[in-house]
């Protein structure tokens, strides 16, 4: 796994519960680097899921409410970072339809070994909107967090559903609802 997620999630907690939370994490759980990540480096995901559980123990959140905020803190964040990758586009679906056609591709040029997960969107009638997501790592609370976060970035309106595709969490279909006067124009 990119880095850049483990330093994000560093990130993260350091904003919420305090620099001296991520050192209690990283002096608690057993990783191969010690807590000591770099954004261009590569990292086993196995490291990021101990020490998300170890926060959840210490601060008494559940494990995928966690990963739901994480994946808020990750949309927001690549917004700042790659400003250039939501021009032009006005709403989630055109934003999900880009990760696969645009963010992705550029992903694996820049990184040919980079192991992506799938966002595979379908229009169901005008409005909505289902994406099924799938990976061979467990993230569907990730993928939901950043989900979430695009439709408030885009200020959408969308109902949002998931049902579980695998007990994994490898797996997931997402609904999106439009609510009166939204519109899910994929272009």
């Amino acid at each position: 796994m990119r880095g850049i997620v483990f330093t994000e999630f560093q990130q993260l907690v350091e904003e919420r519960f305090g620099m001296a939370m991520y050192d209690r994490l990283v002096c608690t759980v057993d990783t191969e680097t010690q807590g000591a990540y770099t954004s261009v480096g590569n990292y086993d995901y196995h490291e990021l899921l101990r020490l998300v559980e170890q926060l959840s123990k210490v601060v008494d959140i559940p494990i995928s409410d966690l990963v739901k905020v994480f994946g808020h803190h990750l949309f927001k964040s690549f917004v700042r970072a790659y400003p250039y990758s939501v021009v032009g586009i006005t709403n989630t679906a055109e934003l999900m339809q880009s990760v696969e056609s645009v963010i992705h591709v550029e992903v694996s040029k820049l990184n040919p070994d980079a192991e992506l997960p799938m966002f595979k969107l379908t229009e169901l009638g005008e409005d909505d909107l289902e994406i099924v997501y799938e990976s061979t790592r467990p993230f569907a609370d990730l993928a939901q967090g950043l989900i979430e976060a695009s439709i408030e970035y885009f200020e959408d309106g969308y109902g949002l559903t998931r049902e579980d595709l695998s007990n994994d969490g490898t797996s997931a279909r997402f609904l999106l609802t439009a609510k009166a006067g939204v519109t899910a124009c994929m272009t």
